[in-house]
Parts: C-alpha cells; structure tokens; sequence
C-alpha cells in the first residue's frame, strides 16, 4: 500500500513564476511535509543516478494504467502520482502498484503544472539526492527503451538541462482531431525552445529556476524552458520514440476548447516574457490576432461599406447628373468609383489572399517533415480556422486578468469510457442508497411521532 496524503498548500505564483529563485521548492516541500512514519518504502533500489518519475493525471483510467505499467517495465522509478480529483479507480490502481500517491486539495485550482510541482517536491521530500525527474502525463505510454536513451543524450552535454522525443497520437485514424494533435507533435529535432508535458529534467536545474508556473492553465511547458534558457541551458529533442499519447479528441467542441485554451497560454506566456528577450509567444499571439479577429474585422467592414461608395457612382452616372454642370469637368464621377472598387478588391481579394498565403505556409512547412499533401492540406486550413478560438482565448485571458478573476482549467477530454460509466453507475447508485436511507428514516420518524427536517 502507498502512501496518501492531501497536499494542503501549493507554490504561490511568484514563488513559481519566472523569477526562478527556488522559493517554489520551498513552498511546495512544506507542502509535502508531515507525512506518516510508517509510510512504505519504494521497493526497487533507489540511488542518486535513479530516475524519479511523476505522472499526473484525471479520470484517466485505462490510459493510466498503460502509463505505470510501461514505466515499471523499464525500471523507471520511484514513481509518485498525482491526482486531480478523479472519480474512477486511478488512485486505486497506482496504489496497487506501490505508486505514491499525492491527492491535490480540491478547493484550490487544479492546473497541470500545479500537480507537476506538488509531485516533484514530494519525490524531493523522500529521495532529496535523486538527479533526474521524468515527467509523464497520464494519458501517455513510454516507449521501452525512452528513459535509457534520454539519459544518454545528457552524456557530454552538461549545459543541456531537459530532452524530449518524439510523442505520437495512439490512434490517429480515430478522427481528424487525433490526427491533427499527432502531426502537432512532430517537431523539428535538435536544440529547441521548448518542451511538452512528457520530459526527462535534470533535479538541480528544475530547482534552480522554481519549476513550473502553478498558476497557467497551459503553455507552462514553453514557460518554464523560457527561464530554463534564459539562465543558459539548453532544451534538447532526440531522435526517440518517447510516448504514445491519447488525445481522446473525437468532436469539433473539444478541437475548439483546445484551441481556445491554446490562445489563453499565448496570452499569457506574452504576458510574462514577452517584454524579454526570447519575446515569448509574441508572435503567436499577434498571428492569432490578425487572423482571427483584425483580417475578419477589415473584410466584413469592407464589404459592408462597399455598396454605400458604388452607390454613389450609380447616382451621378444619371442623365439628371450628367446634364447638370457639375459633371462638366468634374472628376466626382470617378471618384466615388475607384473608392469602392479598391475596397470591394481589398475585400474580395486582398484579405482572402493573405489567409491563402499562410495556409501555403502551413502546408508547404508540413510537407517539409515529410506528411503526405491530404495530412498537410488538412493541418493547413484547421491552423487557420484555429485561429478564431485562439483569439477568443487571448480576450479571455485579457478580459479576466483586467477584471481580476482566474480563468480556471479548460477540459477538452472525456473521463476514460468504461471508468467513466462506472462513475456514472457508482453515483447512481450511491443515490439511490441516500435516497432509501431518507425514506428509512423519515418512516421511522412519523412512527414515533415527532417528524423530522433534513
């Protein structure tokens, strides 16, 4: 049986923020502190090379299963898992496999970075001298031999500080969504920017800059290798299968809450950093923007606005305006007429043009890495339809930042099928035990007499 507590507090924003000064370590490990004496040991051998891995997750099911089962197959550990208040048997079920287990307090916000941090401090807190950390979503599966090869990517390159590799969708035939989110994982190789959810992180330079910004409600990854780079390492993505991922994304409504969410991160990633030098998500951010609110803006005011200039034309190309001497000479006439006409091409043509050149852009660049023309066609036009959401995202986080309110976590994936029905049938029968139980009681009361008030 593993260990379960409840972790009472989280890294404040500042503490985990960009300012990297390690008060987040601190913060979360007296969070994690207090814990039974008599809690179980990890039952593999545990030393200062070993890899510590934290997986978090929600409702994930058999996709958790999946992930813990891949991660003992190759040695991985010691494990800790942390939940974010799932109502199927994933704390049940890494329990079982000796997993730790960290339950995060549910009157604080769940974020995914949140409950990377509280797992980190935790493995801190029981293995302090453990030099690696690999982080693992709970929707993912690790490939075999991933945690050997990102270790031996670090060999020699002591200033790099994170690797990644390659992620891909389990089921990419399942819908265009899935396919969309499998080409999005494949990312050129090399020295990069940035990282995804699932990352192997050497423990000293995640202390170093605070760790994850507990407060994002995504696009924590890309801002914590911003603080990452900024104090001179670097972030590393090999050539390795790494993770088999589960998006789960089958209908257009999660596409959009996911792009919507994907907005509010370049938001707010600007919003940090982008008055530095990386100038984090600024392009992003202003791409979204033109494509998804200035470029539909401008065509919708031309075309509205068109008509009342070849109005005019119409009115003075009449033989009552055209006998009169103001049409002698007079370049009214024509006026009137270039006017509309350059805004009628600006709308018709001008606007559409520059979303045509970019979905080239996109495609041309898909090709690239080598997707067939249909994959690439298709990433194409849903990056520039993407670019709505993204916007609504950006004025999301805008609009509550200026008012003060928190945006709250964006959920795009369903609870994992059966143990979703399970849940369903649990509290249903849960229920219907409460509701007997009332009746039970409300029997027994009017039998002696003196009713009662729930």
């Amino acid at each position: 049986m593993a260990s379960k507590r409840r972790m009472s507090s989280v890294p404040s924003p500042k503490a985990a923020g960009s300012s990297g000064n390690g008060s987040a370590g601190r913060a979360a490990g007296s969070a994690a502190a207090g814990a039974a004496a008599g809690e179980p040991r990890w039952s593999g051998a545990v030393h200062d090379d070993s890899v510590g891995v934290v997986v978090i997750g929600r409702n994930e099911g058999e996709r958790l299963r999946r992930c813990l089962r891949s991660l003992l197959a190759q040695g991985a550990g010691p494990i800790v898992y942390v939940d974010s208040g799932s109502s199927d048997d994933s704390v049940a079920f890494a329990q079982s496999l000796g997993v730790f287990i960290v339950n995060l307090d549910t009157s604080v916000p769940f974020t995914m970075a949140r409950g990377r941090n509280a797992g980190f401090f935790e493995l801190q807190r029981l293995f302090p001298t453990l030099r690696w950390v690999q982080f693992v979503d709970g929707d993912c599966e690790v490939r075999a031999d991933w945690i050997a090869r990102a270790r031996a990517a670090f060999e020699q390159r002591p200033e790099v500080a994170a690797v990644c590799g390659r992620r891909r969708e389990r089921h990419p035939e399942a819908s265009i969504y899935n396919r969309l989110a499998d080409m999005e994982w494949n990312a050129p190789l090399g020295e990069v920017e940035e990282c995804g959810g699932d990352v192997l992180f050497r423990t000293p330079v995640f202390l170093e800059v605070g760790g994850f910004n507990p407060r994002m409600i995504a696009g924590e990854e890309p801002e914590l290798c911003v603080r990452v780079r900024e104090r001179g390492y670097k972030v590393l993505r090999i050539d390795a299968e790494m993770t088999l991922h589960d998006a789960a994304i089958t209908r257009f409504r999660q596409w959009w809450t996911r792009a919507v969410r994907g907005g509010h991160s370049y938001a707010e990633g600007m919003a940090l950093h982008g008055a530095g030098p990386t100038r984090h998500n600024v392009r992003r951010t202003l791409s979204s923007l033109a494509y998804g609110l200035v470029l539909p803006a401008l065509w919708g005011g031309a075309l509205a606005a068109a008509p009342l200039f070849l109005g005019g034309p119409l009115l003075l190309g009449s033989p009552l305006f055209l006998g009169s001497p103001l049409f002698l000479g007079s370049p009214l006439f024509f006026a009137p007429l270039g006017i509309g006409a350059g805004l009628l091409v600006l709308a018709l043509a001008g606007v559409p043009a520059a979303y045509l050149r970019a979905a080239c852009g996109a495609y041309l660049d898909r090709r690239r890495r080598g997707d067939p023309p249909r994959h690439a066609a298709l990433y194409a036009g849903f990056c520039m339809l993407g670019k709505l959401p993204e916007t609504l995202g950006i004025l999301t986080y805008w609009s509550n930042r200026l008012r003060g309110r928190y945006s709250g976590l964006m959920e795009y994936k369903a609870p994992a099928q059966g143990h979703a029905a399970a849940a369903v049938v649990a509290a249903a029968a849960a229920a219907a035990a409460g509701a007997a139980a009332t009746s039970t009681a409300a029997s027994a009361s009017h039998t002696n007499g003196s009713p009662r008030t729930a």
